[in-house]
């Protein structure tokens, strides 16, 4: 799967209460045909999720999950597009894994179900593992770290770790710091400044700063759809420590700025 130099990974949200884009795309045809935009524009993978887990969300069960992004997923594959899923649930992921797809997202990095493991371990979908304190619920209440750094980094690790000795290659593993997700503007602005020190992981590194609301902290009154210049700059302050993989949800103009950059800066 393509990474180098770069992955734009598209966001889909077919659910009615994601921070950014909740609701637009819950009818399974306006799912698809974005996600065919996405695609069109550049995008080497479409990410879709069928919960939100934006702070304080609802939780909803894995038969809702499956229902709103299964019928999503097996269009996008009968079009040959490189899906990722983005979920908790094993149940849902063994769904998701009978279309072929071909990344499995999970916020909780397979700690939420017991059963995930075993589901990731008997396909041969790529995984992202991400960082984050607590759960949705909670991960906004009041989070505190010693030394935001190098605990992630220490938890990341652990759960590569983990993975490889339940017999998940490490070559099949991507990680994630978890920007937004148990952690104070303070702690992702820390987080964005040290990404490069998550290299000797020896995984991809995949950033997720997308709109989110630590660019609202650090700019003032701005809603979601008015983030895209704060997106793109940590896009390229992670492009250039290291970042491989990039979730987005302005492909275009994402995979502008990093050619643009890329030709400016690179021989």
């Amino acid at each position: 799967m393509k990474i180098h130099p770069y992955h734009i990974m598209g966001i889909l949200n077919v659910t009615p209460d994601s921070f950014s884009d909740g609701g637009k795309f819950i009818d399974v045809n306006r799912a698809v045909d974005h996600a065919m935009h996405m695609w069109e524009q550049g995008a080497d993978s479409i990410d879709i999720g069928g919960e939100s887990t934006r702070p304080h969300a609802d939780i909803i069960s894995p038969s809702m999950e499956m229902d709103r992004i299964i019928p999503v997923i097996e269009i996008l594959k009968k079009e040959n597009v490189v899906v990722s899923i983005d979920t908790r649930n094993a149940e849902t992921m063994r769904a998701a894994l009978q279309y072929n797809v071909d990344i499995i997202n999970d916020v909780s990095s397979l700690m939420h179900d017991a059963q995930s493991i075993d589901v990731v371990k008997n396909s041969n979908a790529i995984l992202c593992l991400m960082h984050m304190m607590g759960t949705p619920q909670t991960m906004q209440t009041v989070p505190h770290y010693d030394d935001v750094i190098a605990e992630v980094k220490e938890f990341l690790s652990e759960r590569i770790q983990t993975c490889i000795h339940h017999g998940i290659e490490q070559s099949r593993l991507w990680i994630d710091v978890g920007i937004g997700f148990g952690k104070t503007l303070d702690h992702n602005v820390e987080l964005l400044r040290s990404l490069d020190e998550f290299q000797d992981l020896g995984c991809p590194l995949m950033l997720g700063t997308s709109r989110k609301s630590f660019i609202e902290k650090i700019c003032g009154n701005a809603s979601p759809d008015h983030r895209l210049g704060g997106s793109i700059a940590s896009v390229i302050n992670g492009y250039e420590l290291g970042v491989q993989i990039f979730r987005v949800h302005d492909v275009m103009e994402t995979k502008q700025a990093l050619d643009v950059w890329r030709a400016m800066t690179e021989q």
